[in-house]
């Protein structure tokens, strides 16, 4: 049973339009519909393939990137760009890791190494419990 929930394409609809700083009525006015479409679209969590396109098109994204749009990713690479002014005086946005990835690789090195250790317990404790059944007949 998967407890992920459903994206809410409209909701996602509704953030890159933010993101990229445009109103409904001007969304509205590049795909041929109303500002009140839009809310309604933007309220939907789900919408037509076709409608998709046409909104994505206009917002200058892919109906994939609409439909896997993820905020998590969206201030993770905000976190992760800074600006670097540059000694002729013009800055330079560079998208260099504000974390050390060593660090994150150990880190990810010791939780396999603690899941490793647990799904060697469990074999163990299947082997003792087969060991134990065989015993008893």
């Amino acid at each position: 049973m998967s407890t992920a929930k459903p994206k809410h394409i409209g909701r996602n609809i509704s953030r890159i339009r933010e993101l990229r700083d445009m109103k409904q009525e001007a969304l509205a006015i590049a795909i041929g519909t109303t500002q009140q479409s839009i809310s309604i679209i933007e309220g939907s969590e789900s919408v037509d393939d076709e409608k998709l396109k046409t909104i994505a098109d206009a917002l200058g994204v892919s109906s994939e990137a609409i439909k896997n749009f993820s905020e998590d990713a969206v201030f993770n690479i905000i976190g992760n760009t800074i600006e670097i002014e540059n000694n002729t005086g013009s800055s330079v946005i560079s998208h260099a890791c504000t974390f050390n990835p060593l660090d994150k690789f150990l880190e990810t090195i010791e939780k396999n190494e603690k899941l490793y250790e647990r799904l060697i317990q469990i074999e163990k404790d299947k082997a003792a419990y087969l060991e134990k059944l065989l015993k008893e007949k």
